[in-house]
């Protein structure tokens, strides 16, 4: 790296460096995210032992788990065994609560740009701060489409010769980011959201068919959408759902 520096310092990019702010307040991303995890393998576990006993909970969010089960555990596992688990999933979701009322604050109180962001339905205030906070600046990006090649929501790229197969997204970049712009992209597609340029998007890709086209259709719609995401942040704008179909439409009516 010395050499090349001599040699051509252009021939090496920059290192940006996360603020302690910054780091800090991601630090409470990922510790939310830590006690998800928790919760779900425990009730994983309680899921999987009730049902080696020949008996089935009931279908419910992983915030009212602690709340329904209870009841409907077997009288041999309910005291000693699952009972003290049921009890440690119910004290893991009020502390998620917490961490979910300190991100609110402080996506408000700190990260003002977070509003802009929330403006797409399917965005809120975790998977906003946490872009903002992994980007950090927005500066960084001299185009907005640089932002999903850098959060790897691309196809990995295995050419040779005249071959060119289409194959998974890299394990690179922010995990946890990338996850979070898969959600809001799922909600993008499903049965609640509106029309919006983006469920179009992601809709007309999904009409293809083959194999995993539905997969594709997501991780599309997650790729324009940290586009999406990063352009109102840096314009300051407000979303309109529907913008380009909007002035193809005012187009028309001028020509015709």
């Amino acid at each position: 790296m010395a050499r090349l520096a001599r040699a051509d310092p252009e021939l090496l990019y920059p290192v940006e460096h996360r603020g302690e702010d910054s780091q800090a307040h991601l630090a409470v991303v990922h510790s939310r995210e830590a006690l998800i995890r928790s919760r779900t393998q425990m009730i994983n576990h309680v899921r999987g032992t009730v049902k080696s006993f020949g008996h089935r909970l009931p279908k419910c969010s992983a915030a009212s788990f602690h709340k329904k089960v209870p009841g409907r555990l077997p009288s041999e596992l309910a005291e000693a065994l699952l009972g003290p688990m049921v009890e440690t999933i119910g004290s893991l979701t009020e502390k998620i609560k917490d961490y979910d009322r300190c991100i609110e604050e402080l996506a408000t109180e700190h990260y003002p740009e977070t509003r802009l962001l929330r403006q797409v339905p399917g965005v809120g205030s975790l998977t906003a701060l946490t872009f903002v906070l992994t980007l950090e600046d927005s500066r960084r990006f001299a185009k907005s489409r640089s932002v999903g090649a850098y959060l790897r929501l691309a196809p990995a790229i295995d050419q040779s010769g005249e071959q060119d197969p289409q194959k998974r997204m890299s394990g690179e970049g922010d995990e946890m980011l990338r996850r979070l712009l898969v959600s809001s992209a799922h909600y993008i597609l499903g049965p609640f959201a509106g029309d919006s340029e983006l469920r179009r998007h992601g809709e007309k890709i999904a009409e293809r068919g083959g194999k995993n086209a539905k997969k594709r259709a997501v991780v599309a719609v997650a790729r324009k959408l940290s586009v999406l995401l990063h352009r109102l942040w840096v314009s300051a704008e407000a979303y309109e759902p529907l913008r380009n179909a909007r002035c193809l439409g005012v187009q028309g009516e001028e020509v015709a």
